[in-house]
């Protein structure tokens, strides 16, 4: 496929779905076969908790030298042992993040039009819907796979209890929320051939 020259022009989808669903597999996809400029939240979200970024110093700022390692960096598990235990300090967290994330992200997709090298822009981010990335997405996806089979991937690829799986997916958006918000579906529960039929037939139609 060939890449967009006309910048102003490219698409911006997001991709979204719950724990588990496989939404990395579709990013993949979308880079690998067509092309795709793709954001992973996720990864930006750790970029901007790096020593001298904007999140770095709001975090700190908060939560004290306690969270940080020997070197000054920020430890992730130390900061997770705090927030998962009381709900306020998560909230709190969240508000300093997700709108540095959001920001980044709508700088590295202006990037992305300028440079006029991709076919298209996805953006993953599991709180998708929640953070309202549909302002800045014109199409929303939603990966979707059978509660049984996220389970099994996440207890063996991340060694999770099937009760931590349970405790993660309750606090998530449901199917039929995830379906209200989104205009595509991609069914991650079979093989990986049919997942990529479905990409390659849904992207001949948005392309």
């Amino acid at each position: 496929m060939k890449p967009n020259k006309e910048g102003g022009t490219m698409k911006v989808i997001g991709i979204t779905g719950g724990i588990g669903c496989g939404k990395s597999f579709v990013m993949e996809q979308l880079k690998e076969r067509h092309h795709v400029a793709i954001i992973l939240t996720d990864l930006v979200a750790h970029e901007l908790m790096e020593p001298g970024k904007k999140s770095y110093e709001q975090i700190v700022a908060h939560f004290g030298s306690q969270i940080l390692d020997e070197q000054g960096i920020i430890d992730r598990k130390a900061l997770g042992s705090i927030v998962f235990q009381e709900p306020k300090q998560l909230q709190i967290l969240n508000q300093i993040t997700h709108p540095n994330v959001k920001a980044e992200v709508i700088q590295r997709i202006n990037r992305i039009k300028e440079e006029g090298v991709a076919s298209m822009i996805a953006v993953e981010a599991a709180l998708l819907i929640e953070d309202h990335y549909d302002q800045i997405c014109e199409e929303l996806w939603f990966v979707d796979a059978k509660d049984e089979v996220r389970i099994e991937r996440l207890m063996q690829k991340r060694g999770y209890t099937r009760e931590k799986c349970l405790s993660i997916m309750e606090k998530q958006l449901s199917r039929e929320q995830f379906l209200k918000h989104c205009k595509r579906v991609i069914y991650n529960d079979t093989t990986k051939e049919d997942v990529i039929r479905q990409i390659d037939k849904i992207m001949k139609e948005v392309l």
